[in-house]
């Protein structure tokens, strides 16, 4: 769900060590920050809840609480999604 500002939330969930998880890092950061928007990185480490859902998925990226892509985040397909 979009915010009540009109302003999507971004979220990546990762945990560390992950490789896969540093590409999507620079991605969602480079991309998100060209639309002027911003982001939050959750980990699988600190929280359990979502260690149990997303254990062998990670990274996944999160875009107003619904899951839209996992493992390899892809920029174009990432921008589209956040542009009005």
């Amino acid at each position: 769900m979009i915010s009540a500002d009109g302003v999507h939330r971004v979220e990546l969930v990762t945990r560390r060590g992950c490789h896969l998880c540093e590409d999507a890092r620079r991605t969602v950061d480079d991309v998100v920050t060209r639309l002027g928007l911003t982001w939050r990185e959750l980990s699988i480490d600190d929280d359990a809840q979502l260690r149990a859902r997303f254990a062998e998925e990670v990274p996944v990226l999160m875009i107003d609480g619904v899951q839209r892509d996992f493992w390899v985040i892809d920029p174009d397909r990432l921008e589209r999604l956040l542009k009005p």
